[in-house]
């Protein structure tokens, strides 16, 4: 019992760190790139064309030498071409995903069979696997029938031992290892033929897959180190089963070759890893997947999917998807894409997607998209975009990093660089703004910082800061009378939109708020205000501006000022029924 709670915890920690447009139908060997280097390594080579294409490449250390200076000097030439340039056919290269796998061509191996035996349930092979070039015998080397779906690994000293249920009159066996050529050959019952090798037509293989979730936390713990060396050695391998069941990774109904076969029902009482998914796929804890997922799939804990997933995908923890997803994604805490999501993801903490989304993001404290999201956002915390099209709400804060299209609406901050549609929150922040901000604080960085003085017919001081651009700024508000026996203390809060009819001569349209203090708190002493001045520039920086305004005003009759604070504010004093209308005006200087 304590193992399996040890190993519920392991998997909890490594899920917390295994952490996308959709990958362009042109293959990543035919993209075109550019390059002028001159004696660079070609591990550095290799990344800027990675980088301009938009893959990755996956190699093994002795594969070629990272380090060995090229230079070159290409124009809009495909990567094949330029990948023959490099290694002067010395690596061979496949497609898997977004990755092009490099192997080296330069090594051969054979096999030479010591013992091989049938009957009427059987059929038995041993012998060994040895290097062409220097005749030493090749430990850890993948010896496997692909129809039979049967596999070995040579020991350390380069031996084999197969056994093949079935009364069989030939089976072919291939060799494969990670920087060695593949070589085949067949066995007819206890006759071998083409000792030079059995080739498999193209179409034998039926896909390549990476092994990059072997990599990650989580593969790296629980596919065992003899799984991890058979994905290696043939990755160019793949096979499709109607059904697959398992213990754990390695122990299942398809044996080591369980990560090179898509199933269509996959059962895994605690764990599985597969090569993929083309139907439905349940376990007990985790899945762990080197290709795609289509359809369905569900864990108690986890699922790790090396390629995309197309369908509905839940895990008690999380999901962490490698490439794209298009579809439902539900986890208990988190939701990892690293290519685009086109579709829905729920978590109860994060929802993370590393390139565009489109769809419906809903995360119980955060949602974080690295590029686009064309869509709705909401989150109990934060959500965070690079552009956003569409509407994020939030408890605390929205981030739209570069471009705001649509709406943010939080309790306390909104963020854009550009803003392009409206800021609803208590503190609105914008670079620049076409758009509209709506809160206490809305400051625009290349739009309005405006400070007015002014009198009125109430006070006899107002000062107020503008923040926002010219379709509508918000007004913190400050207001005082000094005169003793007409003393009057006033904050609030008001908005307003400018009419600008040339260069110089404009008008505002303005409402606010304000509470009056009169020498105590025991009344709420509410002034509304709608104001219309006309405005003129006399150089720049600086605006006369006047013009009448209609007041409000609302009091409790049964209170009075204190001694010393004004009495009556308009025609409105203690006793007269609230609230009251007048007309009145208002006069000033804005600077800025």
């Amino acid at each position: 019992m304590s193992k399996k709670v040890i190993l519920v915890l392991i998997i909890l920690g490594f899920v917390s760190g295994s952490y996308a447009q959709h990958t362009s139908y042109l293959p990543n060997l035919y993209k075109r790139v550019s390059l002028d280097i001159s004696r660079q390594p070609v591990g550095d080579v290799l990344d800027q064309i990675s980088k301009r294409g938009d893959f990755y490449f996956s190699y093994s250390g002795n594969a070629f030498n990272r380090d060995s200076l090229i230079s070159l000097n290409v124009k809009n030439q495909t990567v094949r071409d330029v990948l023959d340039k490099i290694f002067l056919g010395t690596v061979d290269y496949r497609e898997s995903n977004n990755y092009i796998i490099l192997r080296s061509t330069l090594l051969h191996f054979a096999i030479e069979p010591d013992l091989i035996t049938t009957d009427s349930r059987h059929y038995l092979i041993t012998g060994k696997v040895v290097d062409v070039y220097t005749g030493k015998t090749v430990p850890d080397a993948s010896v496997y029938e692909k129809q039979l779906l049967v596999s070995t690994l040579t020991n350390e000293d380069g031996y084999f031992r197969m056994r093949i249920r079935g009364d069989l009159q030939s089976v072919v066996l291939t060799v494969s290892k990670e920087a060695y050529r593949d070589t085949s050959i067949m066995f007819l019952s206890t006759v071998t033929i083409k000792p030079e090798g059995y080739v498999y037509k193209d179409e034998d293989y039926s896909g390549y897959t990476s092994n990059i979730v072997e990599r990650l936390g989580l593969g790296r713990f629980l596919v065992s180190a003899k799984q991890q060396i058979q994905s290696l050695n043939i990755p160019g391998f793949m096979a499709s089963s109607p059904f697959q069941a398992s213990l754990l990774p390695g122990i299942s109904s398809h044996g080591m070759f369980s990560s090179q076969v898509v199933n269509k029902a996959s059962l895994n009482v605690f764990g599985g890893y597969t090569a993929g998914v083309n139907g439905i796929e349940v376990a007990g804890l985790f899945n762990i997947n080197k290709g795609d997922v289509k359809h369905v799939q569900l864990a108690g804990l986890t699922n790790l999917v090396g390629g995309s997933v197309r369908g509905f995908q839940a895990g008690g923890i999380g999901n962490s998807v490698l490439d794209s997803v298009r579809g439902f994604q539900a986890g208990g805490i988190m939701n990892d894409v690293r290519k685009n999501m086109d579709g829905w993801q729920a978590a109860g903490i994060l929802n993370h997607v590393r390139k565009d989304f489109k769809g419906v993001q809903v995360a119980g404290i955060s949602n974080i998209v690295s590029n686009k999201v064309r869509g709705v956002q909401l989150a109990g915390i934060g959500n965070v975009a690079k552009n956003m099209d569409g509407l994020q709400i939030s408890a605390i804060s929205n981030v739209a990093r570069h471009e705001m299209q649509g709406m943010q609406i939080a309790a306390i901050f909104n963020h854009a660089k550009k803003m392009n549609g409206v800021q609803i929150g208590l503190i609105n922040y914008a670079d620049s703004s076409s758009g509209v901000s709506v809160g206490l604080i809305n400051w625009v960085n290349k739009g309005y910082h405006k400070v007015s003085l002014s009198s009125n017919d109430v006070f006899n001081y107002q000062a107020g800061i503008k923040t926002g651009n010219a379709k509508l700024y918000s007004i913190l508000i400050g207001a005082a009378t000094f005169k003793e026996g007409e003393k009057v203390y006033s904050a609030g809060l008001g908005f307003g939109h400018d009419f600008i009819f040339n260069n110089r001569l404009s008008a505002s349209m303005e409402i606010s708020s304000q509470g009056l203090y009169l020498g105590n708190f025991d009344a709420a002493n509410i002034l509304s205000r709608a104001q219309l001045n006309a405005q003129v520039k006399i150089v720049k920086g600086i605006s006369l501006f006047a013009g009448p305004a209609y007041n409000i005003y609302y009091t409790d009759p049964n209170v009075s000022s204190a001694e010393g604070f004004k009495k009556r504010i308009g025609p409105v004093s203690s006793g007269n029924k609230s609230p009251r209308g007048w007309l009145g005006w208002s006069a000033g200087i804005t600077f800025l």
